[in-house]
């Protein structure tokens, strides 16, 4: 990579985003260039335009009963992401949009990161901590895959595969954060490292991988630790937890073997563990 990115302009001015009650029956790419994407959660869609797509939405009522229109919006792409997308150094990673132009020093491990409308600019501290992790291991063990669950923008597979692992597998149950995460692992240039999948985190707990690294919500990571797959990874990062769900987590942990390597607690708020399997 050269030691300066290109720059160029921010991916959108406005967002036009569409809350509905209920979940799309079919694909909505035909709405054309402006459509962004379709963020589902639960029962609960939100869609994304760069420009006001109140016609067509107005269509999509009509065509879709199950659709409720909750809300719209109109913010700027920063007011999203309740902060400025700017570079940003993360211990030895540099992180940067790809329209931001950056001085690349000798020392930095540099990632292009483009998080579209997808939460996880990797600037929340249970990135930042997941990312001293995944540091303090490579620098020290022979790290040759990694299972990222729960990836979002891909970041923490994207830094794992820079500092040495091989064959990364990163997984996202949002559609839209899956697509995301391959459009970064593509600025990267490390399709042939790291393979996005759209599916359960505890679906793919089983495969084989040196490192398991799971920044995730607590009622899905109460399930993963117990499933005989998480036995079979060497380390593990856990994170995105507040104080209590530590604290159960720690518990259920005590009664296998492994050993915590390190824990973060950030803010006085998140809390990060980083272990090994004995």
């Amino acid at each position: 990579m050269d030691n300066q990115t290109a720059a160029g302009p921010a991916p959108y001015n406005q967002l036009f985003i569409y809350y509905f009650q209920g979940r799309l029956l079919s694909t909505i790419e035909s709405f054309g260039d402006t459509f962004i994407g379709n963020w589902e959660e639960g029962d609960t869609s939100f869609l994304f335009f760069s420009k006001s797509a109140d016609d067509r939405i107005d269509e999509l009522l009509r065509d879709q009963s199950q659709l409720t229109l909750e809300d719209r919006f109109c913010m700027s792409y920063d007011d999203w992401h309740g902060e400025p997308i700017v570079p940003f150094r993360a211990g030895r990673f540099l992180i940067m949009p790809p329209w931001r132009q950056v001085e690349i020093e000798a020392d930095d491990v540099p990632i292009i990161l483009d998080p579209g409308v997808v939460f996880g600019a990797g600037t929340h501290p249970t990135t930042r901590d997941c990312l001293e992790a995944i540091r303090i291991l490579c620098d020290t063990e022979k790290v040759a895959s990694s299972l990222d669950l729960g990836t979002g923008t891909g970041l923490l597979a994207i830094a794992a595969a820079r500092l040495g692992c091989r064959e990364n597998v990163a997984v996202d149950n949002n559609f839209l954060a899956a697509k995301t995460a391959r459009k970064n692992v593509a600025l990267n240039m490390l399709n042939d490292r790291i393979r996005i999948v759209c599916g359960l985190a505890e679906d793919f707990l089983d495969g084989d991988a040196d490192l398991l690294i799971a920044n995730i919500h607590y009622d899905v990571m109460r399930k993963l630790i117990v499933c005989p797959g998480f036995l079979k990874k060497k380390w593990f990062i856990l994170s995105g937890l507040l104080r209590t769900e530590t604290g159960q987590i720690e518990m259920q942990l005590s009664q296998k073997p492994v050993t915590i390597i390190e824990k973060w607690v950030t803010e006085g708020v998140w809390h990060t563990l980083f272990g090994r399997v004995d």
